[in-house]
């Protein structure tokens, strides 16, 4: 009978045993799969990316989710509309007949020169004025291609439509002055007179010295920096700049009074109240009317406004700047180098004052007087 057999295992043979048993029970992935799961997180993270700064649609005037319409409106060739409101006196009988063109955040309701000129000048020059919703911004039809030289192209063909005659007058405020460049460049032959008054600056035009551009570039604050630099440099970010929430964006939508010179505070009593219309300013979205305004006016231009030619080479004309020295929004020493580089723009600086001196007592009817009669 045989007899049993003792089998001693060593204790490093059994640690072996135990290492193969564990590597035997987890549970191997197959190859590349790892790679495939970095995959899908990344464009996860790609996908909410996206959607976060893609900016919603509008809500256009006079569509079943949008705003009524309830200006008077001209359809353009391509299809849009644009609002627009009368100032004056009829232009059946007009002696010189104004396109107006309003500033940031503003709407045909903030036509300054129209709304604080006195009823003298409107009666003995026969002055007619026309207002008008820039693109996306109160009841005219947002335009996703605008481009500077398309705004110049609308003024012209609200003008036409208008019955304004083969030429008139151009004036803008602030942001809106920055578009009479536009007109100036790409309609010339269809103005008998221009006015800017308090024109907002693109810091990267290529005519400015570096070092000039970049001192004024400074005066502001930090977040208005911030903000013109993403409007230029990543203009697909301004959407999501502007309503993120962990650093602060334009103190200028925000309407922080910061931003205001001495005398713009001391001016702010006699700004007409804008409770009426405020909410019809925005109310087809932020981006296509405050975001696109700063792409645009901060973007790269297709041309220098620098380099621009005398329009009325024969004294048919005039062209006219109006800035003051204290302008903490628009810093005058750019103004000034502007004016140096076209002698042949009437340059007016005004001491002591900032951004809203049209509303001043009388600055309405010196800002007409000198565009239609040369009255200085």
């Amino acid at each position: 009978m045989a007899g049993g057999v003792n089998r001693k295992v060593s204790a490093a043979s059994a640690r072996a045993h135990t290492r193969r048993a564990k590597q035997n029970s987890s549970f191997p992935l197959p190859s590349g799969m790892f790679k495939k799961i970095l995959v899908v997180l990344f464009m996860g993270i790609l996908a909410w990316a996206y959607q976060v700064i893609q900016p919603p649609s509008p809500k256009i005037c006079g569509s079943t989710d949008g705003p009524p319409v309830t200006a008077p409106r001209i359809k353009l060739s391509d299809g849009r509309h644009l609002a627009y409101k009368e100032h004056g006196v009829p232009k059946d009988i007009a002696k010189y007949k104004i396109v107006f063109v309003h500033g940031f955040d503003c709407c045909r309701h903030d036509a300054v020169v129209a709304t604080n000129l006195s009823p003298e000048i409107l009666k003995d020059l026969e002055v007619y004025i026309v207002s008008f919703d820039r693109p996306g911004y109160g009841e005219s039809d947002p335009n996703p291609k605008q481009t500077v030289k398309s705004m110049a192209l609308d003024i012209e063909e609200l003008a036409d439509q208008l019955g304004l005659g083969s030429k008139f007058y151009v004036i803008g405020f602030s942001m809106g002055g920055e578009v009479i460049w536009s007109c100036l460049k790409y309609i010339p032959h269809r103005l008998a007179g221009a006015t800017l008054i308090a024109p907002v600056v693109n810091y990267w035009w290529p005519g400015f010295p570096a070092n000039l551009s970049k001192e004024a570039y400074y005066q502001q604050f930090r977040q208005d920096q911030w903000s013109l630099r993403v409007a230029h440099y990543t203009p697909w970010l301004t959407y999501w700049w502007h309503t993120q929430k962990l650093f602060p964006a334009s103190s200028v939508i925000a309407h922080s009074l910061d931003i205001l010179s001495q005398q713009d505070r001391e001016l702010i009593p006699q700004v007409p109240s804008r409770k009426s219309f405020m909410a019809q300013v925005r109310q087809q979205g932020e981006y296509e009317s405050l975001h696109r305004d700063l792409m645009i006016g901060f973007g790269t231009w297709e041309f220098d406004p620098m380099d621009l030619t005398n329009p009325f080479p024969y004294n048919e004309g005039s062209v006219h700047l109006w800035h003051g020295d204290e302008d903490s929004l628009v810093p005058v020493t750019l103004q000034r180098y502007i004016a140096q580089q076209l002698p042949w723009i009437n340059y007016h600086e005004l001491p002591g004052a900032g951004n809203m001196f049209p509303y001043a007592d009388g600055m309405s009817d010196a800002i007409i007087k000198a565009l239609l009669i040369g009255e200085k």
